[in-house]
C-alpha cells in the first residue's frame, strides 16, 4: 500500500499520496521547534556543536561519516523501506556499481518500467554508479542505500540540451540553450527523492575548469531540477560537487526539503549554489548542512523583462534549522532574479560560520516585481564579513532589452533575534533614491564586531524602526522606539546615505 506518511527515514515528513495528489503542508507548518530552542543561547548551543562537529570530521577527510553523525544517518544495514507498492533494483535492469560501467540505460529502463505501472520505488543499493542525465517520473520513489553514489559522467556531451528557462530568455551564462539536470523531471506528482543517506556526485570540477578556461558553449546544468511539478520530497540524502546550482525546483508547488547535506568547494567552485526555489509556491526546507561555493541557499522568481513576462512569484517559504557556509557569498539570499516577485518568507533558526555574507537580499533596476513580507528570526553569525545586507544595485542583466524604469518594491524586512561574534560589518542596507528600502525592522539584536571603527551600521535610503536594544548602535535613519513599541525618537535622515565599502 501507498504510505501517506513516511516515518523514521524521513523524520515524520507529510508526503502525498498518489491516490489523492494531496500535500500535508499545513501539517508542515505546524511543526514548530521545540520551546527549548526559543532561547537564542540555547538555539547557538545546540546547533553550532553539531555544525562543528561535522565539520571538524569533514576537515579530517571524513566527509561521509562524518556528517552521517551531524544528520541523524540511518545505521549501517538497514534495509531500505517500503515506501511504494512496487519495489525495483537498479540491478534488474542491469545496472553494475563499479564506478566504470556506464549505467544510464539502467536507470531510463528502470523509470520506464515505473511509469508504465503508474508508480514505483526504484532502490540504489550501495555502490558508485556512473550514468549520464536521467529523468524521473511521476508516483516515484528514488532510494539511495547508505554507501550508494549516483555519479555524474564528466563527459559534457552525454548532458542533453534544454532551452533555456522561459523567466530567463537566456541561458544564464551563455545565448542559447543549457544543459540539462544530472536528474531531472518535468511536469511530474508526487515525486520522493530519499534515502539512508546516500549520494548523488555531479563530478563537478571539470566543469569547473571549463567554465574558468571559457570553453564551454552552453550554461552549466543543475544537479537535481524538477521543473513545473508539485507534491515534491527530497531528504535524507548528500548532495555534492554540482557543476552549477544543486537543487533547483522551478515552478514547483508543495515542495519539502529536508535533512540534506549538500557540499562543495568553498573556492572555484563557481555558481555552485545549494537549493535554488525558482518561482516556487509553498516551500518547507529545513535540517541541512549547506557549504558550497556560492550561496547557500538563494530564492529566485525569474531575470528583468523575462521574469516579469513569466509572472510566477515564489512564495510561501519556510527555512529553518540550517548550519550554512559560504565563503565567497551568502549563507541564505533573495534574489537577485527576483522579476516575478517574491513574498511570505521566513527563515529562522539559523547558523552562517565563515562565511563573505550571512543573509542577503539583492536586486536591481530592471528587475521590476516586488520583495514583500520577508522575515529573519533566530540567527547566529560567527566570523563573516557582512551579517545583513540589501542591495539595490545588483546590476547583471541577460541582454539590454530591459527596462532600466523597473524598479522593484522592497517592503516589510523584519529582523528579530540576530546575535553572533567576530562580524566586520553587521549591517548594510544600500537603498537608492529610485528603489528606497521600506518597512525595515531591527529588534533584539547583539552582534560582537571586528572592526572598531564609526560606520559600522551602513544604511542608505531606508525606512523603518529598531525597537528596544541594539548592538551595535543603529543607523540615524531609522525610527527608534522602545522595548514596549512608543516611539523615542523619529528619523530625520532616511535618505542618508551612510554606506562603506572599504569596511
Amino acid at each position: 500500500m501507498e504510505l501517506n506518511v513516511v516515518r523514521g527515514i524521513m523524520g515524520e515528513t507529510s508526503v502525498p499520496s498518489s491516490s489523492t495528489g494531496k500535500f500535508q503542508f499545513g501539517l508542515l507548518h505546524r511543526r514548530w521547534v521545540p520551546a527549548f530552542l526559543s532561547s537564542y543561547k540555547t538555539m547557538f548551543a545546540v546547533l553550532w556543536v553539531v555544525g562543528l562537529a561535522s565539520v571538524f570530521v569533514w576537515q579530517r577527510g571524513g566527509v561521509v561519516e562524518g556528517i552521517r553523525t551531524f544528520r541523524w544517518g540511518a545505521p549501517p544495514g538497514r534495509a531500505a523501506p517500503l515506501l511504494r507498492m512496487r519495489v525495483f533494483n537498479l540491478t534488474e535492469f542491469g545496472g553494475v556499481g563499479d564506478g566504470v560501467a556506464m549505467n544510464t540505460g539502467a536507470f531510463e529502463c528502470a523509470v520506464a518500467a515505473i511509469a508504465a505501472l503508474g508508480g514505483g520505488q526504484l532502490n540504489v543499493e550501495a555502490g558508485v554508479w556512473l550514468t549520464g542525465p536521467f529523468n524521473l517520473t511521476s508516483h516515484m520513489t528514488l532510494f539511495l542505500a547508505e554507501g550508494a553514489v549516483i555519479l555524474g559522467v564528466e563527459d559534457e556531451t552525454c548532458w542533453p540540451l534544454m532551452p533555456p528557462l522561459p523567466s530567463y530568455g537566456y541561458g544564464r551564462e551563455h545565448k542559447g540553450p543549457r544543459y540539462g539536470s544530472l536528474i531531472h523531471g518535468q511536469n511530474l506528482t508526487d515525486v520522493v527523492i530519499t534515502g539512508h543517506n546516500g549520494t548523488i556526485d555531479g563530478q563537478g570540477k571539470a566543469w569547473w575548469t571549463k567554465y574558468r578556461q571559457k570553453v564551454l558553449n552552453h550554461t552549466r546544468g543543475p544537479l537535481v531540477q524538477l521543473m513545473w511539478s508539485q507534491n515534491i520530497v527530497i531528504s535524507n540524502i548528500t548532495l555534492r560537487n554540482s557543476p552549477f546550482w544543486t537543487l533547483h525546483p522551478y515552478d514547483c508547488k508543495n515542495v519539502t526539503i529536508a535533512n540534506l547535506t549538500i557540499l562543495a568547494p568553498v573556492y572555484q567552485a563557481p555558481n555552485t549554489d545549494g537549493i535554488d526555489p525558482d518561482s516556487c509556491e509553498n516551500v518547507l526546507i529545513e535540517n541541512c548542512y549547506i557549504s558550497v561555493g556560492d550561496d547557500g541557499i538563494a530564492i529566485k522568481s525569474g531575470w528583468d523583462q523575462y521574469g516579469i513576462k513569466y509572472g510566477r512569484p515564489s512564495t510561501n517559504i519556510l527555512i529553518r534549522n540550517l548550519v550554512v557556509r559560504s565563503n565567497v557569498s551568502a549563507g541564505v539570499s533573495i534574489g537577485s532574479e527576483m522579476s516575478g516577485g517574491i513574498s511570505n518568507v521566513t527563515v529562522e533558526n539559523v547558523v552562517v560560520w565563515n562565511s563573505r555574507r550571512a543573509v542577503r537580499i539583492k536586486t536591481a533596476a530592471g528587475r521590476g516585481a516586488y520583495i514583500h513580507n520577508i522575515t529573519f528570526r533566530n540567527l547566529i553569525f560567527d566570523n563573516v564579513r557582512v551579517g545583513i545586507i540589501i542591495k539595490t544595485d545588483y546590476n547583471e542583466h541577460p541582454d539590454e532589452g530591459f527596462d532600466p524604469k523597473a524598479f522593484p518594491d522592497i517592503n516589510d524586512i523584519s529582523y528579530t533575534g540576530i546575535h553572533g561574534q567576530r562580524v566586520r560589518v553587521p549591517v548594510r542596507i544600500q537603498g537608492s533614491e529610485n528603489i528606497p528600502v521600506k518597512g525595515v525592522s531591527f529588534r533584539n539584536m547583539s552582534v560582537g564586531i571586528t572592526y572598531k571603527k564609526k560606520h559600522i551600521f551602513q544604511c542608505a535610503f531606508v525606512q523603518g524602526r529598531v525597537i528596544g536594544s541594539i548592538f551595535p548602535a543603529p543607523c540615524k535613519n531609522l525610527d527608534r522606539y522602545d522595548e514596549a513599541g512608543h516611539l523615542v525618537e523619529r528619523s530625520e535622515s532616511q535618505n542618508m546615505s551612510d554606506i562603506d565599502y572599504d569596511l
